[in-house]
């Protein structure tokens, strides 16, 4: 199969969000594999959002966080749960969005470039599967519209997926 990915330019984001949110829809079609999935939504994203240099999933392996699929520059492997960003998330299951990461009590810091961060929760019914996380050299660079646009996308990502 090709897939040639749209370009956005997210001046209006919950309409740009939505039409990603079709594409990746799409593109997950018929696969019902986690990991595959995992994959194409990383690189999906990493390639349609402007302004971030790490694009992921982490899922729960026991009581922590482990790396999974992902686009970027090399990641921490392991993140016990209610430590950093990712497992402050998931530990409480819901999104954070961090505009800067370095006034986030306990960052964990895989990208020395990273300057602000947004992470999902990735949640099946009660169950928490892991994290969505979205690294950017730019401070600030994620507000409400990112998150509720990439909390669709996830959505739509484990609508996609078994488990």
């Amino acid at each position: 199969m090709s897939f040639t990915a749209q370009r956005y330019d997210f001046k209006d984001k919950p309409r740009d969000y939505a039409r990603l949110d079709a594409e990746l829809k799409a593109l997950l079609a018929g696969e019902p594999d986690l990991v595959a999935n995992a994959a194409n939504t990383a690189a999906l994203l990493f390639d349609a959002l402007p302004a971030v240099n790490w694009v992921g999933f982490y899922f729960l392996k026991g009581k922590e966080l482990v790396v999974g699929p992902f686009q970027g520059k090399p990641a921490c492997v392991r993140i016990a749960l209610g430590r950093g960003v990712c497992g402050t998330a998931a530990a409480e299951r819901r999104t954070l969005l961090v505009p800067d990461v370095h006034a986030f009590p306990g960052h964990i810091a895989c990208d020395a470039a990273s300057r602000s961060e947004v992470v999902i929760p990735l949640l099946r019914g009660a169950q928490l599967l892991g994290v969505l996380d979205l690294d950017s050299p730019r401070p600030a660079r994620f507000d409400e519209a990112d998150a509720r646009g990439l909390e669709s996308l996830a959505a739509s990502f484990l609508a996609g997926s078994a488990e």
